[in-house]
């Protein structure tokens, strides 16, 4: 599932392919990714103007335009990719945005879960109010507020886009097996130093997966090995344990992470 790094780097392409460039054509090829707004209406809407410079929110991506903005959600197996107009329209290309100067930006989707919508600056507003900090420009004091008074696991919080914004699975995982926390923790009953080993871990762990452009699968990192057939821990070679928390597939090292569930989810 495409989360706070690889929306950056579908930003990123973005802002390579279109920004400043116009519009001079959108081609819907499922409307099923559509919301709020039907194809002929994002045709009228678009075509003409031209990209300004694209914004991420949490796992929100806005494509601005000097009009208005088209929002992007990427769910599970959404992506952006930037192709010149001779490149054959792939079977899961859902709607294509043909630019200026010879490139088009393709909005692609195998399983459609989420999609496009078209807002105006109120419409952004309504779709965007229960988001939570951004992950990646939060404070430690920031956090500690995330964190205050919740009786919730840290991995439940941690994947609450309205306690915090861009953190998905693999994320959550990565980081808590860093900063040695169990997931099933009560959010809200670190000490001092836990606090302080989460935070750096956070922004360790964005800092590196935003320079790959997603949460990469290298064998020092947890999220290399957890779907190894008998996988162990890259840190001590512990089994890995494995169960659902927070309605997720969760991984942890239970030698790393030692239980510690007192008031959290079981």
């Amino acid at each position: 599932m495409p989360e706070l790094p690889d929306v950056e780097a579908f930003r990123g392409i973005l802002a390579s392919c279109a920004q400043g460039r116009r519009i001079r054509r959108t081609e819907v090829y499922d409307a099923g990714v559509l919301h709020g707004v039907s194809a002929g209406r994002l045709r009228r809407e678009l075509t003409g103007r031209r990209f300004a410079e694209p914004e991420r929110r949490g796992k929100w991506l806005l494509a601005r335009t000097d009009g208005p903005t088209v929002l992007l959600h990427f769910g599970m197996t959404g992506e952006l990719v930037c192709v010149t107009p001779a490149e054959p329209v792939h079977a899961h290309d859902r709607v294509v945005f043909t630019v200026t100067g010879g490139r088009q930006l393709r909005y692609r989707d195998q399983r459609k879960l989420q999609g496009l919508w078209l807002v105006d600056e109120a419409g952004l507003d309504r779709m965007l109010r229960d988001q939570g900090p951004d992950a990646a420009t939060l404070t430690r004091q920031g956090l500690g507020a995330v964190l205050a008074g919740r009786r919730g696991s840290l991995k439940s919080v941690l994947m609450d886009q309205s306690a915090l914004a861009g953190l998905g699975n693999l994320l959550v995982d990565e980081i808590l097996w860093r900063a040695r926390l169990h997931p099933a923790r009560r959010a809200g009953a670190l000490s001092a130093d836990e606090h302080g080993r989460l935070y750096t871990e956070l922004r360790r762990t964005l800092r590196s997966a935003v320079r790959a452009g997603r949460v990469p699968p290298r064998g020092s990192w947890l999220t290399g090995r957890r779907d190894d057939p008998g996988a162990s821990c890259p840190r001590c070679g512990t089994a890995l344990c494995r169960k659902r928390l927070a309605g997720r597939g969760t991984v942890w090292c239970p030698d790393c992470q030692p239980d510690g569930t007192a008031g959290g989810e079981t």
